[in-house]
């Protein structure tokens, strides 16, 4: 056998090897695939409940808003979408926490999302946070950077600036879809996934009902 293979045959043998063990790791890995959506299911759920509590324990006043095309949504039957967005985040918040109907209840939220998305988020552009530096800064974005300096020369003049911000700096609030659409994808994901392997409810009932299949 010559040198060059020789070396081809090393550089095979370590390449099988390489590969074998790739994957096995990959294998030992599927018992942790549940992590994942666990963790979409644990930042979401309580996001989504406090949001419909909160619309739940003042429905007059979510109703009002969703109807009031002036200073609200002026959405047609505002009672009926108010109460179905309102159930859909408190309900599905819990049912998330729970991995309960995970795939179910990732379809209303997603709708929500998008509803939200164009009818409160879409005339402010992208950003939740005005930040002229970053990416899909717009027109608003940018000239908010120019009251921000101008709050920032106020409160340093007349406030105690350094208590005022020792739990964090002054923002504008730009309230662009930026967090509605991250939440879409995030549920879109669980749509696709389900409330993952071990953790959660939907697994544990599923393997039931095979075994109930089974015996």
């Amino acid at each position: 056998m010559s040198v060059a293979e020789f070396a081809s045959a090393k550089t095979e043998t370590v390449a099988k090897r390489l590969t074998a063990g790739y994957e096995r790791g990959l294998s030992a890995l599927k018992h942790f695939d549940g992590l994942g959506p666990l963790a979409l299911r644990l930042y979401l759920g309580p996001i989504f409940v406090l949001a419909g509590w909160k619309k739940l324990t003042d429905i007059d006043s979510t109703i009002q808003w969703f109807a009031n095309p002036d200073w609200g949504l002026g959405l047609p039957m505002p009672e009926l979408l108010a109460w179905l967005a309102s159930l859909s985040e408190f309900v599905g918040g819990l049912a998330l926490l729970l991995g309960l109907g995970v795939r179910f209840f990732s379809v209303p939220l997603m709708v929500t999302m998008i509803v939200a998305a164009v009818t409160v988020h879409w005339p402010y552009g992208w950003q939740a946070i005005a930040d002229p530096s970053w990416l899909y800064a717009n027109e608003r974005v940018n000239e908010s950077a120019v009251r921000l300096a101008r709050a920032k020369e106020i409160l340093q003049e007349y406030g105690n600036y350094a208590w005022l911000t020792a739990r964090g700096n002054f923002v504008i609030l730009n309230n662009g879809i930026e967090f509605s659409i991250t939440y879409f994808v995030m549920l879109l994901a669980l749509l696709f996934t389900g409330g993952g392997r071990y953790v959660s409810a939907d697994y544990w009932i599923a393997r039931r009902l095979r075994a109930g299949r089974t015996s």
